[in-house]
């Protein structure tokens, strides 16, 4: 047996162990040599592989534990958002945001700064607010602001490295509905209305494929109690599978499937429980870079990369995802420098695409860009350094709880040891 990411494209060549009690897993950590923790296996860089002991931690007994306040919540960690917002509304209750899928763990969204989108609305590491883990030496500790409070800052967006989370304390909200609404505008009207549409909205992003003139705008909105959706997902996928095969046998087709794609209809309207609403089903395999630039330099970067994309012709078969997060203080979280647009750039996993990554990475990169941790990017210990003002303090925490590397893997070793 062997592990493999979302897309297939990281591998390890040992099974994931699932321990079923803190003492179980305790006992695994305690024993061995390295151990990385794993949960849907959505990211794209190589943060889960080791060579040794890979933990899964979706069997792990645990309960969901509400405040008195009703303000936040004590979490099992290794819980998929998608069965935490479950239990969260049985209890009246919600997270304030989620991304557009929702299989991955609580832990592991929280440790590589996963997010969703609203100007307002940060990511799923900044509702953190106290950790329990599983150290090197297998003795479980707190951390929070009041408790060890160097480890609870960097543990926010820990990459897995001060231990194995078990139980995570988390801001929540009252219960709320949303109203989803997908349509098509022009891309040079959505560059100039574009900020004025994010204030009006609580939650907006678009999708643009680089070959083509027009968008696919959705925004969220509150709206009255309803029932759930009849459907799962905001965008059908059948079709566009049909036309990702084409390009991969005929990429240069590519340009005029996009263009031809985007004279279909691309609207529609669902309205449900805000749990249901956020996520979407997502089936079609795909390699993800994603970066986090200053919110007032997005939009240049996006035209730029695609104008490059045209002039070449390239055959990018995926659509850019343009998104909104609000700024944080979390050390290494690339919103802690102030508002950031969200560029999300995919390839179809049939199809090459480590040089347009490439290419567009250093386009984002001269606009002030950081990346997302769990996707595609090509950082070096230096670039951290030069783009983390906190990123040596992060280490000498890591080193303080871990001192023979534990949770180290190469990847990691190169950033952080």
């Amino acid at each position: 047996m062997s592990w493999s990411n979302w897309s297939g494209s990281v591998t390890a060549p040992v099974a994931v162990a699932r321990p079923q009690s803190e003492d179980e897993l305790a006992a695994l950590v305690r024993g061995a040599r390295k151990v990385r923790a794993t949960g849907a296996g959505h990211s794209f860089m190589p943060l889960c592989p080791s060579d040794e002991l890979i933990l899964g931690l979706d069997r792990l007994a645990g309960a969901l534990s509400v405040a008195a306040d009703r303000k936040s919540a004590r979490i099992p960690a290794g819980w998929s958002i998608k069965r935490l917002t479950a239990a969260l509304w049985d209890e009246g209750l919600a997270l304030a945001n989620q991304g557009d899928v929702d299989p991955q763990s609580l832990a592991g969204a929280m440790a590589t700064g996963t997010h969703g989108t609203g100007v307002s609305l940060g990511s799923l590491a900044a509702m953190a607010r106290g950790f329990r883990l599983v150290g090197a030496d297998g003795v479980a500790r707190w951390c929070d602001a009041a408790t060890e409070p160097d480890l609870y800052q960097a543990q926010r967006l820990s990459l897995g490295l001060f231990g194995i989370a078990t139980e995570i304390e988390a801001a929540v909200v009252p219960a709320f509905h949303l109203a989803e609404r997908i349509e098509k505008r022009r891309w040079d009207e959505v560059r100039e209305s574009y900020d004025e549409l994010a204030e009006r909205h609580r939650h907006i992003e678009f999708w643009v494929f680089p070959h083509a003139d027009t968008v696919i705008l959705k925004t969220l909105d509150p709206c009255d109690p309803c029932d759930p959706p009849s459907s799962t997902t905001d965008i059908e996928e059948a079709a566009f599978r049909r036309v990702l095969d084409i390009a991969a046998k005929l990429p240069f087709l590519t340009p005029f499937l996009q263009r031809m794609m985007m004279k279909t209809r691309f609207d529609g309207q669902r309205r449900g429980p805000a749990h249901a609403i956020f996520p979407s089903d997502r089936t079609i395999r795909f390699e993800e870079m994603e970066y986090e630039l200053p919110r007032a330099a997005g939009l240049d970067a996006l035209t730029e990369v695609i104008g490059w994309i045209r002039r070449k012709r390239l055959p990018v078969s995926f659509p850019f995802e343009y998104r909104t997060v609000a700024a944080d203080d979390i050390w290494m979280s690339p919103m802690n420098a102030g508002p950031v647009a969200a560029i999300s750039m995919h390839q179809y996993a049939k199809m090459p695409w480590a040089d347009h990554f490439a290419g567009a990475e250093a386009i984002f990169r001269a606009h002030g860009g950081r990346p997302h941790w769990a996707k595609r990017h090509t950082l070096t210990r230096g670039d951290v350094d030069t783009l983390y003002p906190m990123a040596e303090r992060y280490r000498t925490v890591r080193r303080a709880a871990d001192r023979q590397g534990k949770f180290l893997n190469p990847h990691l070793e190169a950033l952080f040891s």
